[in-house]
């Protein structure tokens, strides 16, 4: 019995010997699955993260090639837009290029043109200065002629009109003070005013039979006021009553025979006096009426 005791207290230690050596292979072993399992899921986060990367690599490229697609359709496009830009530059230089020669040629041509014109100019510019001259001198003696005529109608004039203070000739003007033809203030020719334009219509009538009918020559009839504004209802100013006396005398004078052609009136107002006094005597001296037998 101790025999058997002593067997089974061996068997038993032996026994727990081996369930400890099993606990520990237990333990060993789930040591190992834990180790296998993280390196499990490590190789799978590994491979994940692999594939993920080569995914993106993959679209990377994709887009990569897509690119350089574009960009080599984009490269033949411009090239192809080159070459139709170089042979159109090409044409239009060609064109340019005889544009120009026809350019030089016209320009050649002008030149010449020029270069007679300048010649003919400088001929018609002598025949200019030639018929210039020519016609100064004929005006000159045209002018030298109406004066002649004019000193005659001047002369016949104070013949027929005799010497008077008020009426006589300044320069190449007749000049009749205003009272000899016209009351204060009014523009109705007076009777002696009449007579003395009658007497003047008939000499003018005798001398213009003998002026040659190409000469141009005219009667003008300007009145003159005094600066003394004027008090009337008919007249607003000495100017108009300058007017109407002018166009009195020239209405007249045109009854009489004269042709209206060969009659102007004028009204100058009071703009340009004869005498810059203020007295009496030279604001009548200012009213007056005067005659110029001129050219148009």
């Amino acid at each position: 019995a101790e025999a058997a005791m002593r067997e089974a207290v061996a068997r038993a230690a032996t026994a727990e010997q081996a369930r400890q050596r099993a606990e520990d292979i237990a333990r060993q072993a789930a040591t190992v699955q834990s180790a296998a399992e993280r390196a499990r899921a490590e190789a799978e986060r590994d491979a994940s993260a692999r594939i993920a990367a080569a995914e993106r690599a993959r679209t990377e490229a994709d887009a990569l090639r897509q690119e350089a697609a574009n960009r080599a359709g984009r490269a033949e496009a411009a090239a192809g837009e080159q070459s139709r830009l170089a042979d159109s530059a090409r044409a239009q230089v060609a064109l340019l290029t005889r544009q120009i020669e026809a350019l030089r040629s016209e320009i050649a041509r002008l030149v010449i043109a020029l270069e007679l014109e300048e010649a003919a100019g400088r001929d018609r510019d002598a025949q200019i200065t030639l018929l210039g001259q020519r016609l100064n001198a004929a005006l000159a003696a045209r002018v030298e002629e109406l004066q002649r005529y004019r000193s005659d109608f001047f002369g016949r004039l104070r013949d027929v009109l005799g010497e008077r203070p008020e009426v006589r000739i300044a320069g190449d003007r007749f000049v009749f003070q205003g009272e000899v033809l016209f009351a204060p203030a009014q523009a109705e020719l007076s009777e002696e005013g009449r007579r003395q334009v009658r007497a003047l219509a008939a000499v003018l009538a005798e001398i213009s039979s003998q002026i040659p009918r190409d000469i141009a020559w005219v009667l003008r009839v300007d009145g003159h006021a005094d600066r003394t504004p004027i008090r009337s209802a008919r007249f607003a100013s000495n100017w108009e009553l300058a007017a109407a006396r002018a166009i009195a005398v020239a209405q007249l004078l045109i009854a009489e025979g004269l042709p209206p052609n060969r009659v102007a009136a004028a009204s100058f107002g009071d703009t340009q006096p004869i005498d810059a006094g203020e007295g009496p005597g030279a604001l009548a001296r200012n009213r007056r009426i005067e005659l110029r037998l001129t050219d148009r």
